[in-house]
């Protein structure tokens, strides 16, 4: 049966049409680029029990994140490791693995949520999904290179241009979903109205039916992020459900339908073609670094400039996924407290749309494009531009705290979705330069393997931006304290300063309930939360520019011998 997916059943006939490959290639990267709308997750996940804000036993939004780190790094390990097994038995075997995988991660994370066992998310999502997203990741580009040997730029952004609008498409399937398994939870109504104590690890409790019971206080600041609109006040913990685990396994059932059609699509072509008409350029290998040779997928690694590309993949992803993984939240976070009547939860979702969309258009247009202006020059404007971008972003923070005005909220709209072009673009061009400079016959595993940088800076990415904003956060809340009445402070939280550290923890202190206490023109820090973080990305980007102009091509010791 497994014979079916061998690569000499899917030789193509003489008369097949090339563009047949193209909507298979979409199709799987359509279903594992979903993995870009993690942050719609983020939401739900952190209010598994207070549903309506998050309670003291809650995942954080550092470990929720996580989970998308862990996806992101097997999926390097996956594609290096199976790029090898790619050239071997072909993307049909490849590519219905990757189905299972991440279909069955879904499934698996799903129970995890449902279970409360946050280690069966990682397991799910982050190792099994995860696998699936990198076999599926490198199944058609090699594919898609050989058919179009004429128009490498534009054939590897056709696959990967997928890949970045997946989370396009998930965003209709995601927030629906959860939406339609909501549950709300019990409501006890107003803070006034309900007798609430403080016990000693922070929790707020409330008399339930003779009990006491850790509740959770939405306040008027909280109202915007809730997950299905609802009054302010008390709720009690534990019960309704935010629909996120149900949403796990519908997703998964569809991926997998749908990844399974793609991969029975695929088709090689056979020893020798080329498309009518075409002959190979004349290698002018100084100004284009067009290689008619080719590299060894061992060989490579011997080479100086798979560690170039190494870096430069590794950094313009770093500079990019880190903001991806918590995008929803970060505009929530910037913007929400000074622009709440536009930045609401639903804006925060349309932007997280935009950026599938920019994602996926800068894709194919900066891939296509590459073909012109050749790969490094294309990597010149990636990183000199996303310089001056990501050092702009804290800027425009400080700005907008001080005067709340929609023209920030457009700049800062406007710079991102330029950096979201170049991160997708930068995705798309690399398969292309490594065939450029490698040549094509194992572009496919070379390709794997560098995509270890890509696994490196999902960890890197994620980790930087979330500890840098918790220690943000802490910095804030402290300044905060200090500011506030103790009196105003024991009667909001029912505790004194003295427990911040302990309030802190059991999610009873945030910036939003002490700026609801706060002096008259105090201001919000939430909008600095990123400043530290867009700094960092900065400078990585001029480490990645540097390797980029050192690129040379490679020493001809290194080519196979006919």
């Amino acid at each position: 049966m497994l014979d079916i997916l061998s690569k000499k059943h899917i030789e193509a006939k003489a008369d097949f049409n090339r563009w047949l490959i193209a909507p298979a290639a979409l199709g799987i990267h359509l279903c594992i680029g979903s993995v870009y709308a993690w942050s719609l997750f983020n939401p739900a996940l952190i209010k598994r029990l207070g549903v309506v804000t998050s309670a003291a036993d809650d995942w954080t939004l550092k470990s929720v994140v996580w989970v998308f780190t862990v996806a992101i790094v097997f999926l390097g390990l996956a594609a290096a490791i199976a790029g090898k097994w790619l050239e071997k038995v072909g993307p049909r075997m490849v590519g219905t693995v990757a189905a299972c995988c991440w279909g069955g991660g879904f499934m698996t994370g799903g129970i995890g949520i449902l279970t409360g066992h946050l280690w069966l998310l990682y397991l799910g999502y982050g190792v099994i999904g995860g696998c699936g997203l990198g076999l599926g990741y490198v199944s058609p580009v090699s594919t898609l290179i050989r058919w179009f040997p004429d128009r490498r730029g534009m054939a590897t952004g056709i696959a990967i241009m997928g890949f970045g609008g997946g989370a396009m498409i998930a965003k209709f399937m995601i927030e629906p979903l959860i939406k339609l398994f909501y549950e709300a939870p019990d409501y006890l109504g107003t803070v006034a109205s309900v007798n609430l104590s403080t016990d000693a690890s922070g929790r707020r409790l409330a008399e339930v039916a003779g009990h006491l019971q850790e509740v959770v206080i939405v306040g008027a600041n909280d109202v915007a992020n809730m997950l299905v609109p609802g009054d302010a006040g008390v709720y009690v913990v534990g019960t309704g459900t935010v629909g996120v685990a149900e949403t796990f396994f519908m997703l998964g059932a569809i991926y997998f339908v749908i990844m399974l059609c793609a991969a029975f699509g695929y088709r090689l072509p056979r020893q020798g073609w080329r498309p009518e008409g075409w002959t190979p350029p004349p290698e002018d290998s100084q100004r284009t670094m067009i290689t008619q040779h080719s590299v060894h997928i061992d060989e490579a690694l011997k080479t100086p400039q798979f560690y170039q590309l190494w870096v430069v993949l590794c950094f313009n992803v770093t500079a990019g996924i880190g903001v991806l993984a918590v995008a929803k939240t970060m505009m929530n976070e910037i913007f929400g407290s000074t622009l709440p009547s536009i930045v609401d939860f639903g804006f925060a979702s349309t932007y997280v749309l935009m950026i599938s969309f920019f994602n996926m258009i800068g894709r194919l247009a900066w891939a296509s494009a590459s073909d012109y202006l050749g790969r490094k020059n294309t990597y010149w404007i990636f990183f000199a531009a996303g310089i001056i971008l990501y050092c702009s972003i804290p800027y425009t923070a400080q700005q907008v705290s001080v005067n709340p005005s929609v023209v920030w909220l457009i700049y800062f709209y406007a710079a991102t979705m330029i950096i979201f072009t170049m991160y997708g673009g930068g995705f798309a061009t690399i398969p292309a330069y490594l065939a450029d400079i490698f040549g094509t016959q194992y572009v496919g595993g070379i390709h794997g393997r560098l995509l270890t940088a890509w696994a490196s800076a999902g960890v890197f990415g994620p980790l930087a931006i979330t500890s840098l904003r918790e220690i943000s956060v802490k910095n804030a809340i402290n300044d905060l304290a200090t500011k506030i009445n103790p009196a105003d402070f024991q009667a909001k939280f029912g505790a004194d300063v003295d427990q911040l550290a302990q309030l802190i923890s059991a999610k009873t202190v945030t910036i939003s309930k002490l700026m609801e206490i706060a002096p008259p023109g105090t201001v919000d820090p939430t909008a600095s939360l990123y400043n530290t973080t867009m700094y960092l990305m900065a400078v990585i980007l001029f480490i990645a520019l540097i390797a980029n102009a050192a690129m040379r091509p490679v020493h001809p010791k290194h080519h196979m011998q006919n």
